[in-house]
């Protein structure tokens, strides 16, 4: 009987490493973009000071997004590390809660719930990161030649 309760509380328990690995595995990605972005950064930075006119106004532009790019994910990354530890913290309840006999469901409910609130916010400054890379990535008009018929 208490062998099949041990068992019940870790299939319990299991339920939401599944989102925890999910988490981790946006946080690899997250993480990548960040290095790309700081190398990106230190490119532009390097470029700053050799450059006038229209080209110093378009890498001071790309600057300013790099640095709101930076932001957002660091923003992101926070978000990310919270809901993994309230999963953490979730998994520790339903233990405890299965394994001490203890009615601790609610409380297990309610950091669940945290870690998928926090999960979304990070999920949607992901969204708005990818939005001003996107908007980073933009080709000036005068490069397409959109007047002319190729």
């Amino acid at each position: 009987m208490k062998g099949d309760m041990i068992v019940q509380t870790i299939q319990l328990a299991l339920t939401p490493v599944f989102v925890l690995v999910a988490i981790g595995n946006i946080l690899n990605i997250l993480s990548n973009r960040l290095g790309r972005v700081v190398d990106r950064a230190r490119t532009l930075q390097e470029r700053h000071g050799s450059t006038e006119g229209a080209q110093h106004d378009m890498i001071v532009l790309e600057i300013r997004l790099v640095d709101r790019r930076m932001a957002l994910i660091t923003h992101a990354v926070r978000y990310m590390v919270l809901s993994a530890l309230s999963i953490g913290v979730t998994v520790a309840i339903l233990f405890l809660s299965g394994l001490g006999g203890f009615d601790w469901h609610t409380a297990a409910a309610l950091t669940f719930l945290a870690a998928i609130v926090l999960l979304l916010i990070a999920l949607v400054l992901f969204l708005r990161e990818t939005q001003v890379a996107a908007q980073a990535l933009q080709i000036p008009k005068d490069y397409l030649e959109l007047h002319r018929e190729i």
